[in-house]
């Protein structure tokens, strides 16, 4: 157990986390990552952008806490995603794992953040290599939730500014060799990229969706952003955009705290799950 402030996270496997209000002794089948007491709540799972601090998904989690949720998340390292098929992919089959072997009878909602987009493109590719198998997981999300969604076309921008945001040499000298990486190792690595890229777009999932973007965004492009949702809303998905003038790259949360649990809580609201509280509203606000 760690205590991230008011937070608690417990390990589910190397790549997924339980955040808890308080510590909580959660049993699991090591190999079906099943959890020995069924969730009895609504979940979230959170798909977390590149070297995300613990503290800074603490306040994420604690949003969802607050409103009776069990908080799960994931993430992926630089290493992962730069060698797809020895490293995101094998993170994509343990999420899709976890989330086939266990019930989420009340309701699961996905809330992605930046890289998050391209690891649930790499989820959904899992599963339509056996989609009878897994079609119970698209069946148990009821709804999802983008923060500044990157796509390839804005990686080699994205991916220095995670690592080395304070620093634009290194931001410089790294997007060079994202480039040349892309370019060098399109079948291992650029390859998968597209694909995943592909099916993000096409999106097996038909649940409700929010996006939320900013102008200002390098990475989570407006312009990238709204052919997702051109694209999801072809195919009959009830979609929602929060577009603000000014923000940086996964950072609306800081920057318009009170609109954007507003705009989170109406969406969520609009999900058939359990009435949100007043007071949860107000503590997150505060």
């Amino acid at each position: 157990m760690v205590n991230a402030r008011t937070v608690a996270t417990q390990e589910i496997s190397r790549s997924i986390q339980l955040f808890t209000d308080k510590p909580r002794n959660v049993e699991k089948d090591q190999q079906t990552l099943r959890l020995k007491q069924q969730c009895d709540r609504p979940a979230v799972l959170i798909i977390s952008w590149l070297n995300a601090r613990q503290k800074h998904l603490a306040k994420y989690a604690q949003l969802y806490i607050d409103q009776g949720f069990d908080v799960f998340c994931t993430h992926i390292t630089p290493w992962q995603l730069l060698w797809p098929v020895k490293g995101t992919q094998l993170v994509a089959a343990e999420i899709v794992k976890f989330l086939k072997n266990n019930d989420f009878k009340h309701g699961l909602v996905l809330h992605g953040f930046s890289v998050g987009g391209y690891l649930w493109g790499e989820c959904l590719v899992h599963i339509a290599r056996d989609l009878p198998n897994y079609q119970v997981v698209l069946d148990r999300v009821i709804g999802q939730v983008w923060d500044s969604a990157a796509d390839i076309t804005e990686i080699s921008v994205g991916v220095p500014k995670a690592l080395f945001p304070k620093n634009p040499t290194l931001q410089s000298a790294l997007k060079k060799y994202m480039l040349y990486h892309m370019k060098a190792f399109h079948e291992p690595a650029t390859s998968h990229y597209i694909r995943s890229s592909q099916m993000f777009h096409t999106n097996l999932l038909r649940c409700p969706a929010l996006f939320l973007i900013s102008k200002t965004d390098p990475v989570g492009t407006v312009e990238a952003n709204t052919r997702v949702k051109d694209s999801w809303e072809q195919s009959g998905v009830k979609t929602t955009v929060k577009c603000w003038d000014r923000s940086p790259h996964v950072g609306h949360f800081m920057k318009h705290r009170d609109e954007y649990v507003d705009v989170l809580f109406h969406h969520l609201r609009q999900l058939n799950l359990p009435s949100l509280k007043q007071d949860a509203l107000l503590r997150a606000k505060l």
